[in-house]
């Protein structure tokens, strides 16, 4: 995965616009996989599906308490990315509190196929999701990339030590002190 640039898709959220009126002041919008990643330095981590125990736990409340260290570190965004619509995307985030990670939805899995890394939980009545994979992108191009262990469609456990935020700060550090 190191030196492979991301698939150019476009990500469909639904924002807050006051410029909407009634109940439910949002509109779509379509963000370009070049409006995320290009110029900018990004931890990027996907997981099986927003509302689950281990990500809903451990894994974007931690990058979002952990945000600020990321920053110190040079990074300039964290995403989250879930083969889950928009529409849970963002009950997800507003359950969750979350105020610094941003949280992209890849309701048809675009993304998360050409990443390689869509695989079936038809085992937990999921369908096709997303295998739990993080990464640093540098201007669009994956530098480090965290897999955990186990890839392969209907996996009967859910790892997760490779792609928490405590183990690439550990990684972001080690890459510092090798520069």
């Amino acid at each position: 995965m190191k030196g492979r640039r991301v698939p150019n898709v476009l990500f469909k959220l639904r924002v807050r616009d006051e410029a909407v009126d009634g109940d439910n002041p949002y509109r779509w919008e379509e963000v370009a996989t070049d409006d995320v990643f290009s110029g900018k330095k990004i931890i990027v981590f996907s997981l099986p599906g927003a509302f689950t125990p281990t990500c809903s736990t451990y894994q974007l409340p931690d990058f979002e308490k952990l945000y600020g260290q990321f920053k110190q570190k040079g990074i300039d965004d964290i995403y989250c990315i879930s083969v889950n619509d928009a529409f849970v995307m963002n009950a997800w985030g507003k359950q969750q509190g979350v105020e610094n990670v941003k949280l992209l939805p890849d309701g048809s899995g675009d993304f998360t196929r050409k990443m390689g890394m869509l695989v079936a939980k038809d085992n937990l009545g999921f369908g096709m999701r997303s295998w739990r994979y993080a990464a640093l992108i540098k201007d669009g191009v994956v530098e480090k990339w965290f897999e955990e262990p186990g890839f392969s469609d209907n996996c009967q456990d859910d790892p997760y030590v490779e792609t928490s935020p405590q183990n690439l700060l550990e990684k972001l550090g080690e890459l510092e002190q090798a520069a």
